[in-house]
């Protein structure tokens, strides 16, 4: 739905079509982007924002590294990439998102912000939209909507997972059943289409009594991730934790560990 739309605006515009992602990283969403097809041919200008400087340092380099074994061109002073009938100018900045959006100039064809409604307060949400021209379009994929599970079962599953919701829940903005929250809010808000909620659940597994590629270290990262936060939320007194990590972490190394967790992705339209 996506990839049609963005196309049916290009073809409706006269000049580039001008796309902006919040917290964009070190440019993996363009890069998925890009190989799945989603970008329409012509030009297209790319603004990635975040806040952390060592992401927009190094985002340039991964996407240099992810073009070495593929047909396009890249070119610096800016950044451009090249390919076929496409040629795309990046722009980095280092910058806060909801600052960055409320100081842009409203002329933007795609608003993009990956993993970024759970962390954000829903109020600030009308603020993020406005770099948006009129029809413009917003795609808010990966949005964290309660629910963080492992397999084989463990006693102190649902005690680990509670204790790491509600730090999700402590901090700033966070939220841990924010998908619900943000499909509530984007009905309610003026001038705004949701065209499409879908859920975008990752799934982790072993296959055939192993990780197929880089899973082991992303679930010994969520591991890590849940060490953190359920200690910060608990001291010392939740005595179960590690034990419970020490048996996740042996079936991660023995390729045992299943991982599931739910998300949604939305769609939509700023009106006018």
């Amino acid at each position: 739905m996506l990839r049609e739309q963005l196309a049916a605006r290009a073809a409706d515009s006269d000049g580039p079509l001008r796309v902006l992602e919040i917290g964009a990283g070190i440019g993996t969403m363009l890069t998925r982007f890009l190989e799945w097809d989603v970008l329409p041919a012509g030009e297209v200008h790319y603004t990635a924002v975040d806040i952390q400087s060592e992401n927009v340092a190094h985002l340039p380099d991964h996407i240099r590294d992810w073009a070495v074994d593929r047909q396009i061109s890249i070119g610096d002073s800016p950044l451009v990439l090249k390919a076929e009938n496409r040629r795309i100018e990046i722009e980095t900045v280092q910058a806060e998102a909801v600052a960055h959006a409320a100081a842009a100039d409203g002329k933007y064809d795609l608003l993009i912000g990956a993993a970024l409604l759970d962390i954000l307060d829903r109020q600030k949400l009308p603020t993020l939209l406005e770099p948006l021209a009129p029809g413009g379009l917003y795609y808010f994929p990966i949005t964290f909507d309660g629910a963080t599970r492992f397999q084989p079962s463990h006693p102190a599953d649902r005690a680990v997972e509670q204790h790491y919701h509600d730090h999700m829940d402590a901090k700033e903005g966070g939220d841990s059943r924010a998908g619900g929250d943000v499909l509530a809010h984007l009905q309610r808000l003026d001038s705004i289409t949701l065209s499409g909620v879908a859920g975008s659940d990752w799934v982790v597994r072993p296959v055939d009594g192993s990780y197929p590629a880089d899973e082991a270290y992303f679930l010994r990262y969520i591991l890590d991730t849940i060490e953190d936060a359920v200690g910060e939320m608990t001291g010392s007194d939740f005595e179960e934790l590690d034990g419970w990590l020490a048996r996740r972490r042996a079936q991660v190394a023995a390729a045992e560990l299943l991982y599931h967790t739910h998300q949604l992705d939305f769609l939509g339209r700023v009106d006018s």
